[in-house]
């Protein structure tokens, strides 16, 4: 038993610098964040604040605004949009009813603000062509295999005013010291990880006509963000 655990750790050690595909079904990803819902925010505190607090710096968010962050989370990233657009249009989706749970409750600290928080999927958004002036996207493509965040890309360009600004957060491959210790993780279980792994997602944006203009490295708790600021 030892020498089978040791050798799976070896193979993931050796494999670790690969593109690690998605290992965990879109259909099982809504289940695992109602069960990590009560707990996420330690989480999300701990590894990934630094990411997400420059997320909402290069978004500029402006009053009056209409913003639409997809897979809200707890509500860590909306509680801010919302509180620096309380007369713009702020909508948050996300596909785990527990962790919309937790934003609501978050979300009802504030008074005098527009929002609206509901259960969406990011590959056949509701909203309508060109709505939206910031689209915010936190750890969700690294949970979605590489053959299809195509399809979420094009629904993000579709609901983006011409001009309009993405930004999004994503875990990386690790490019400091000990940071592929999470990617390992992945290999040995994926849905230790909440089924997260290290991407790079610039060129795929660029590919479906993204003006990328800027991608930033953090490394939080040995956690590896990627921030990304495009413009469609």
């Amino acid at each position: 038993m030892v020498n089978t655990v040791s050798g799976k750790i070896f193979n993931c050690c050796l494999g670790h610098r690969k593109n690690l595909d998605a290992n965990v079904s879109q259909t099982e990803i809504a289940g695992i964040y109602n069960s990590l819902s009560n707990v996420y925010d330690i989480w999300g505190n701990l590894t990934e604040s630094h990411a997400r607090n420059r997320a909402l710096k290069l978004a500029e968010i402006k009053n009056g605004q209409h913003i639409l962050e997809v897979a809200v989370g707890t509500g860590l990233a909306f509680y801010e949009i919302v509180k620096r657009n309380p007369d713009g249009t702020n909508i948050g989706v996300d596909i785990s009813k527990g962790m919309l749970m937790r934003a609501k409750e978050r979300l009802s600290k504030l008074s005098d603000v527009n929002y609206e928080l509901k259960i969406g999927n990011a590959f056949r958004l509701e909203e309508e062509d060109e709505q939206f002036d910031v689209l915010i996207n936190n750890y969700m493509f690294d949970l979605i295999s590489f053959d299809q965040m195509d399809a979420v890309i094009k629904e993000f360009k579709r609901v983006l005013k011409k001009k309009g600004k993405l930004v999004v957060v994503n875990m990386t491959k690790g490019e400091k010291l000990r940071s592929e210790i999470y990617d390992i993780l992945y290999r040995l279980s994926p849905k230790m990880m909440g089924g997260c792994r290290g991407i790079r997602l610039s060129k795929k944006l660029q590919d479906h006509g993204f003006d990328v203009k800027l991608r930033e490295y953090y490394q939080q708790f040995l956690f590896p963000s990627e921030v990304i600021l495009a413009k469609k």
